[in-house]
């Protein structure tokens, strides 16, 4: 029998590792790239090839960064707006006439009532109290989910009291009383909508006026119980007195309600340098733990990092301003014009018809569960986040939730996005288009299209100022269905002869568009997709 000894000799001098394995472990000398020759001496690059690398690099990181914080970018340039147009932290802006173009907001819509607000947990926790009837997300600076106050949340539609507590908070919170959620930034995001009741916004307006509050949180208030503080728990500030017990009983004064309808506010993110100033100055504002590590590293490597000033130097600069013109190009064509192997084309890929998120998700990780019969069913997951998806919403689109995605008949809302017409071509304002929404449009509370302008992705500026048709008769008068049912919503400069005014939306010439159609309560029809819409069809 051999010895070891012997074994090992035989080893090596069989087992050899191939030229081809050398090769390919091996970096050569010389280097043809689209970055130009790159050159390794003795395996070592030149200093010019260093320098061509680390510029290589920067600019990589630079796109990257432009794509993966869009979210929070896109975030902090709405709060920017809002101070623009004076309207502070805890102010509401709320769209009693609906928002119309005026106001910039990416794929905002003219079908109901909006109110949004900034909320600041900078000095401690913070109470929400939401209105009945209205459907809210909350999100965080990087539009990342927090709850759900509405009819998707917690209180099903009732209202209630929201308690918000910033992250790294280590004081008294309530026993009870509340529905309360610890968030990662310090910052938050309110956006609700309220419903016309019988094609009249003024119910809802009132609604929320009287039902939203916005307050900071009194340790031993409200949610603290007589017994917890005479035994030793969280007491209320002193001096106590006979208000201290009974001050639960009065309502807090109502915020400052700034109306929105008409009014100019600038909230779509930029595509230029100043990106990376927002960026920073996000980054600067928020906890350093708010942000995920692969995203911060992105911004760092091009000198945006909490505590450390950000100045480019000019080489730095010049590769940021070619980066931001990549990455605004990158995240156009991919909200433009995704590929079908990502999944957003819903009804397969010979249609236009586009929804991303039922198949990423609202962390861009997996589809929505199915809701059958026999419960909640989690579909695949196959561990990748699907950035270009991510990127498809985050540039079209704010403000994310599982409820944005399930797929619940009867709950919430659910859109598809036309960005070219059955031809596959761009939607030019200049010509004459129509769309067919077969019978028994399924959608139990209204449905609704609107047109964007494809620079702003906002509502689409005409003379029209609603850029809207539907079912509902306000703000613009409901669309009128043929005799067999179907309702065809017309697009173009001028109105057909013998359209109804509700059945034709304005264009104009030398503005690209694109469309939303939205279905609120969507039906079983639009999930198994046993209706669906025709495809936008040039008619001139």
């Amino acid at each position: 029998m051999a010895s070891s000894r012997e074994r090992s000799d035989t080893l090596q001098r069989t087992a050899q590792i191939s030229p081809q394995a050398m090769e390919s472990i091996s970096t050569p000398e010389r280097v043809e790239t689209h970055l130009g020759t790159l050159r390794f001496p003795l395996g070592v690059p030149t200093d010019d090839t260093a320098n061509r690398v680390y510029d290589h690099v920067a600019y990589v990181r630079a796109v990257s960064a432009f794509l993966d914080a869009y979210s929070g970018v896109s975030l902090w340039a709405a709060r920017r707006g809002f101070l623009e147009a004076g309207i502070q932290d805890h102010d509401v802006l709320l769209f009693s006439e609906f928002m119309d173009p005026k106001t910039l907001v990416l794929t905002g819509n003219a079908d109901t009532v909006y109110f949004l607000t900034f909320l600041d947990l900078t000095e401690g926790p913070l109470v929400v109290e939401v209105p009945p009837l209205a459907l809210c997300f909350l999100n965080d600076m990087w539009f990342r989910w927090v709850a759900d106050p509405g009819l998707a949340g917690p209180d099903r539609g009732a209202g209630g009291k929201y308690l918000f507590v910033p992250p790294g908070h280590e004081g008294p919170v309530p026993e009870g009383g509340f529905f309360t959620f610890r968030t990662r930034t310090t910052r938050l995001v309110l956006g609700g909508r309220a419903f016309l009741e019988g094609d009249d916004p003024k119910p809802a307006v009132e609604r929320v006026k009287e039902g939203l509050r916005l307050y900071r949180y009194v340790p031993g208030s409200y949610g603290t119980s007589v017994g917890e503080i005479v035994t030793g728990g969280t007491a209320p500030p002193l001096p106590w007195t006979a208000r201290t017990w009974t001050a639960a009983l009065e309502r807090p004064d109502p915020p400052r309600f700034v109306e929105g309808s008409g009014l100019p506010v600038n909230t779509v993110p930029p595509g230029d340098t100043t990106y990376f100033d927002f960026a920073s100055e996000l980054v600067h504002d928020q906890p350093a733990e708010a942000l995920d590590p692969e995203i911060a590293g992105a911004l760092a490597a091009v000198g945006i990092v909490k505590g450390r000033p950000f100045e480019p130097d000019p080489r730095m600069r010049e590769i940021l301003t070619e980066a931001a013109s990549v990455g605004n190009a990158t995240a156009r064509t991919l909200a433009c014009r995704p590929r079908p192997a990502e999944g957003a084309h819903y009804y397969g890929a010979s249609s236009r018809w586009l929804n991303g998120l039922l198949v990423s998700g609202h962390e861009f990780l997996a589809p929505p569960a199915d809701i059958t019969d026999r419960g909640v069913e989690p579909r695949p997951d196959d561990g990748a986040r699907k950035l270009n998806l991510r990127s498809w919403w985050w540039y079209l689109g704010v403000g994310i939730s599982p409820a944005f995605t399930a797929p619940l008949p009867g709950v919430g809302s659910q859109y598809v996005f036309s960005l070219a017409d059955q031809e596959g071509r761009a939607l030019d304002g200049g010509r004459h288009y129509r769309l067919v929404l077969p019978p028994d449009i399924p959608a139990a509370r209204f449905w609704s299209v609107t047109v964007y302008d494809n620079q702003t992705r906002s509502m689409l500026d005409t003379p029209q100022r609603f850029p809207r048709a539907g079912s509902q008769a306000y703000p613009t008068p409901a669309a009128v269905a043929g005799a067999d049912g179907t309702t065809t919503v017309h697009f173009g400069p001028e109105r057909p002869d013998g359209v109804p005014v509700g059945n034709w939306i304005q264009t104009m010439p030398g503005r690209g568009w694109f469309v939303v159609l939205r279905l609120y309560s969507p039906l079983q029809p639009f999930f198994d997709k046993t209706w669906r819409p025709g495809e936008i069809e040039a008619v001139d």
